[in-house]
């Protein structure tokens, strides 16, 4: 019995130390900065968190912070990471014109830098970009406005009123483009109307993607373009939160009452209030981008720049900065609507069901 107990306590002390050990190892790999913009739209929160957690079952301690919208505190935010001597940086900028200087400090100071889902410009200082297919995500929600309409066995015209993301995003141009390239023939031939003459991300941009915004705006449109009885078929919306304010701003005026049926809305991110607005009936579709999947391709890219390995499969000719041409992961996104929102967001484990009960 006695050697029985000597064994189990030899083996107990070597799993501690075997324990110790790992836990020295993780250590030793050090920490990560990710710096995100906002934690007032959940999907920037679930993004921050799926990075943490990726990343620190890597080994990596992780500093997390989200600037909240403003500018000189995400700038402040990064200057601390550097400071602090963080391995890498994972950036979901605010503004990706604004970090040229911080990130010559963290190139000086040999840390790694990725852009999260927002490209940062005019920096050489950025070694890659992970995001998803952003072009792709216009192109989506316009053929799925098409198809809400019943075009072309619907030959029209339409009244569209068009939404675009905020001006200093630069995957706002990207989701307006692809949008774009679907409708502007439409447009020309006269299948499309868009009834205010609002075009251009110049005059449709929405700054830092405020949802009050937006239903400001829709308010002015619907008072100056539409108070002749005439209807809004479609509005484009290039994310969810814009879609929600555009949403209250027509049930403002009647819209999805009996005898004035809710307008083909179009979204992106999948949010839980957003899906179930689509299963009411009220927004038609929203693009479903598995963010999971995105913090998980980072956090390998991430670990393979900080081991001094090499990505492999990337592009390396769409997101061109404005200094240099910036190496990109680009996954896939997919459109979401009532028909098959039940297997791609909730089958997934994306959104669980008593989120859009």
């Amino acid at each position: 019995m006695k050697i029985i107990k000597t064994l189990a306590t030899v083996l107990a002390v070597g799993a501690m130390a075997l324990t110790a050990s790992t836990a020295v190892f993780a250590q030793d790999k050090g920490a990560i900065g990710i710096a995100m913009p906002t934690q007032s739209s959940l999907r920037w929160i679930s993004d921050g968190n799926e990075l943490k957690t990726a990343l620190e079952a890597k080994g990596y301690t992780v500093d997390l912070q989200f600037a909240e919208d403003d500018v000189p505190n995400q700038l402040a935010q990064i200057e601390n990471m550097v400071t602090k001597g963080v391995k890498a940086l994972v950036i979901g900028s605010i503004d990706g014109t604004t970090l040229s200087s911080v990130l010559q400090q963290a190139a000086d100071a040999g840390i790694k830098v990725v852009a999260y889902d927002r490209l940062i410009r005019e920096t050489a200082n950025v070694d890659l970009y992970t995001t998803f297919d952003n072009f792709q995500v216009g192109v989506l929600q316009a053929n799925s406005i098409l198809k809400g309409l019943g075009y072309p066995e619907k030959a029209g015209p339409f009244n569209i009123e068009l939404f675009g993301g905020s001006p200093d995003d630069n995957n706002a141009f990207f989701f307006y483009d692809g949008a774009m390239s679907v409708f502007q023939p439409l447009i020309d031939k006269g299948d499309l109307v868009v009834k205010s003459g609002q075009v251009g991300m110049d005059t449709v941009g929405t700054l830092r993607w405020d949802g009050a915004v937006a239903q400001a705006r829709m308010d002015n449109i619907l008072s100056a373009n539409y108070s002749d009885g005439s209807r809004v078929d479609a509005v484009l919306s290039p994310y969810d939160g814009l879609s929600r304010g555009i949403i209250s701003s027509l049930r403002g005026v009647g819209y999805g009452a009996a005898d004035l049926a809710w307008p083909i809305i179009s979204g992106q991110d999948a949010e839980a209030p957003s899906v179930k607005a689509i299963i009411a009936g009220e927004q038609y579709s929203t693009i479903y981008k598995d963010t999971r999947e995105l913090a998980k391709t980072t956090a390998d890219l991430v670990d393979t720049l900080v081991s001094g390995g090499t990505p492999e499969g990337l592009d390396t000719t769409t997101y061109n900065n404005g200094v240099k041409v910036v190496p990109s992961i680009l996954l896939t996104p997919y459109e979401v609507d009532a028909s098959n929102y039940q297997a791609l967001v909730i089958d997934s484990g994306y959104l669980k069901p008593e989120e859009i009960q």
